[in-house]
């Protein structure tokens, strides 16, 4: 009965789950506090992102007047299609 109360004792065989759950409740702990560091920032940034697509009239001006882009060798600028028509 000693011997197996000493192989008890000595045995280190959970000492690893241990170890594993306390690093794991570290990095909950730390996602939670920088959670809780971001998440003004985050809240304010997609206000003002949805109130600027708010604001945005796609019939009327389907891009932004600073708008100039180039593709498939046609120029688009201020609203002057590369056919020369002006939307």
């Amino acid at each position: 009965m000693l011997r197996t109360i000493n192989a008890f004792i000595n045995d280190e065989s959970g000492a690893v789950t241990v170890d594993w759950v306390v690093l794991t409740a570290a990095l909950v702990g730390l996602g939670l506090a920088v959670m809780s560091v971001v998440s003004g920032g985050i809240q304010n940034l997609s206000g003002d992102v949805g109130q600027t697509l708010a604001n945005q009239d796609p019939v009327a001006s389907p891009f932004p007047s600073s708008a100039t882009f180039t593709a498939n060798s046609s120029t688009y600028t201020e609203g002057t299609a590369a056919t020369g028509v002006n939307r």
